[in-house]
């Protein structure tokens, strides 16, 4: 369905005009002069106007010219007599998208009207793709925030050009993934394939077969022959993302290819060699899990020859505002909003918040404010209450430990199950099993 504004100052063509396009299910308003019309024509309001071009007062050019610099999205068909085409064609120059000639068929008016449609939708389509696309990337906005992460964009671009393994540490929803990113982006292997894998999201065996392939028959459902990611990444790059939850058997495996650079397929004999570059992040303190016998001491030195530890969001408070403007933008052209911003109180309260889910967290609150927001502003009532509880002030015995398990204790009594209760959190369930067990909610 269109929204039609037709123009004439002969009411019977008017009263033609819309039966033939109320009859195809278009909403049609009338005009009678291209005044009128310029007070009908809101911008946003009005898809088509069909408008003649001889008409008393302003002309139909005198409109269209107007309507264009009101309404630029707005398609306008001219109207005219057989031997005023040439008027009709030169308004065309001026913006006008086609033109029908007097008298004309019902199936004619359809036609255009159709056509004038798909390319009014396609040209928004564009601009929106154009948007985006324009738009900063999230990892041009997490490292160009503040200066603490401009300085870590600093070490990532001195260590991408070498093939030395990183180890990236720090909290759960930091930008560890999008850092590796970066690195492998302003590395000479950026023409090359980047390939991250999550190591909680699998079993040991099923890890295995992921990251170095199996062969066929190699265990049941194995029914040919499947290369694995480090294949898959050769001449890139490869992010092992939560590598403290490695089984032991597969450490070992992964030790031997640090060293070697080569490996066997899981069920297979020959010996394969790939030239990719290992990023490893965590979130959990490895010389801890070294000292419990949890994680290979040699593997930990072979990962962390370049260790860049990524702060929490808390600790870098100046690029809240930042990020949180740019989720605000990303999310509204996601969800096909109109342009919004963040309310003053709402910035002061995000800014406020002590973010445990760092800006996977932000992102997810963002997200959800977008959606719920009534008007062109996100308030404070489009918040979750956990802001705005976690905008006051702790008291000043409270210890940054203390207000994380005070915090997950509210979120895991609001959940229903682990999943949501991480979802709000922003962190995901395994990372949610650990903090429970060490604040001992289980």
């Amino acid at each position: 369905m269109a929204r039609i504004l037709v123009v004439d100052d002969d009411r019977n063509i008017r009263r033609v005009l819309a039966a033939t396009l109320e009859g195809t299910g278009h909403r049609v308003t009338e005009a009678d002069s291209a005044e009128r019309a310029l007070e009908l024509a809101t911008p946003g309001e009005t898809d088509v106007v069909i408008s003649d071009i001889r008409m008393a007062g302003m002309d139909g050019f005198g409109l269209l010219k107007a309507l264009k610099q009101k309404s630029p999205a707005v398609q306008v068909i001219m109207m005219t007599a057989f031997g005023s085409i040439p008027d009709a064609v030169e308004a065309m120059r001026f913006g006008a998208y086609d033109y029908l000639p007097k008298p004309f068929s019902a199936e004619h008016i359809r036609r255009v009207v159709a056509r004038a449609m798909e390319v009014k939708e396609l040209r928004a389509e564009n601009r929106r793709l154009k948007a985006e696309v324009e738009l900063l990337s999230e990892q041009d906005v997490f490292l160009t925030a503040s200066a603490a992460s401009r300085k870590l964009a600093e070490t990532a671009e001195q260590v991408a050009g070498s093939d030395a393994t990183v180890l990236l540490t720090g909290e759960s929803g930091t930008g560890k993934s999008m850092l590796s990113a970066y690195i492998h982006s302003k590395s000479p292997r950026k023409n090359g394939p980047f390939i991250q894998v999550a190591c909680t999201t699998l079993s040991e065996h099923l890890l295995e077969s992921e990251l170095f392939g199996h062969v066929r028959g190699a265990f049941t459902g194995a029914i040919k022959d499947k290369p694995g990611r480090l294949e898959a990444a050769a001449g890139g790059s490869v992010l092992l993302d939560e590598i403290g939850d490695l089984s032991p058997a597969v450490q070992s495996k992964l030790l031997y290819f640090l060293q070697e650079k080569t490996f066997e397929r899981v069920g297979g004999a020959a010996t394969i060699r790939v030239d990719v570059r290992i990023i490893a992040a965590t979130n959990q303190d490895l010389e801890q899990l070294v000292q419990q016998k949890r994680f290979r001491e040699d593997l930990y030195y072979r990962l962390n020859v370049i260790e860049i530890h990524v702060p929490a969001l808390r600790e870098r408070p100046a690029e809240i505002p930042k990020l949180a403007a740019y989720f605000v933008e990303r999310f509204a052209l996601r969800h096909k909003r109109t342009a919004m911003e963040l309310a003053p109180e709402a910035q002061k309260a995000l800014t406020s918040y002590s973010w445990p889910g760092n800006i996977r967290e932000l992102k997810n609150v963002i997200e959800r404010a977008v959606v719920l927001s009534r008007g062109d502003s996100i308030t404070l009532s489009d918040l979750p209450d956990r802001l705005l509880a976690g905008g006051r002030s702790p008291d000043q015995g409270q210890t940054l430990e203390n207000i994380e398990r005070r915090h997950i204790e509210l979120v895991l009594e609001q959940a229903v199950t682990l999943e949501e209760a991480a979802d709000m959190l922003g962190i995901n369930v395994a990372t949610l099993w650990r903090k429970r067990r060490k604040y001992g909610l289980e």
